[in-house]
């Protein structure tokens, strides 16, 4: 719409108005547009060049097919410019705007084709992944939430778990039934951590406690209160947790069960 008004001097809102569509419509090609005829009437309206002007009539608009989006106006010298497709008779005079000038060109406009109605668009949207399956066996791990409170960070590379904010004090319970096979902070950038292994394949852990509440070796049960949600090594009060399989790890939230944590 930009372009076409351009090459034909006319403000993209009027090209829109005159043609029923807004200023950011899309066009299609060949769709076929009304344009004011601009230069006749610069033409009409200065007198050094000699043309002679006549009333307002009922000169009837002229039609070009729209240029598709990605064309742009050419580039050409006023000599080199190719000749206008606007019709020089009958000439007309610049009016200033009234609604009944507008009536007037609108009752001199040919009727307008009606546009070719588009198919239908299909669009394909790819199933969200599935969770994993919970694991069968003697490894199978009844997973619950560590604690209440809105997930901050996603898992990641960097991240190796997630990030549960809460408040100071707020406790933290285990996910699984296993043993605390680590509690301390011995861990740099874990501040005061806990580790429990569920089986030989998955171990949690639950870092920036305030308050540790088991020991090293002491057996723990689902839901059992085992620390308190502080901010120790870290910029806020939050829980970081993580699942490892087989020491390595993986997104606690392909495990943990659908409900949200707060």
């Amino acid at each position: 719409m930009y372009s076409i008004a351009l090459e034909h001097r006319v403000d993209h809102r009027e090209l829109a108005a005159m043609n029923n569509l807004t200023p950011t419509a899309t066009l299609r090609v060949g769709q076929q547009l009304r344009i004011k005829k601009a230069a006749v009437i610069a033409e009409a309206a200065n007198p050094e060049n000699g043309a002679t002007t006549s009333g307002l009539g009922a000169s009837p608009p002229v039609v070009g097919a729209a240029i598709p989006e990605a064309a742009e106006p050419p580039s050409v010298t006023p000599a080199a410019a190719p000749a206008t497709t606007l019709k020089s008779q009958p000439k007309a005079v610049r009016m200033p705007y009234s609604d009944q000038v507008l009536a007037e060109l609108k009752a001199a406009e040919p009727p307008r084709p009606q546009p070719e109605a588009l198919p239908p668009m299909v669009v394909k949207i790819d199933p969200k992944p599935e969770a994993a399956p919970p694991p069968e066996g003697p490894d199978a791990v009844d997973w619950g939430w560590p604690a209440q409170g809105k997930l901050i960070t996603s898992f990641s590379e960097t991240a190796k778990g997630v990030d549960i904010s809460g408040k100071a004090g707020q406790p933290v319970f285990a996910t699984a039934a296993g043993k605390v096979v680590y509690s301390g902070t011995g861990l740099r950038g874990y501040g005061k951590l806990i580790i429990i292994k569920h089986n030989k394949t998955y171990l949690s852990a639950y870092a920036h406690n305030r308050e540790i509440l088991v020991k090293e070796g002491e057996t723990v049960v689902k839901g059992q209160r085992i620390a308190e949600m502080g901010n120790s090594d870290a910029d806020q009060v939050k829980l970081h947790f993580e699942i490892r399989k087989q020491g390595k790890p993986v997104d606690p939230m392909r495990y943990l069960p659908p409900e949200k944590a707060s």
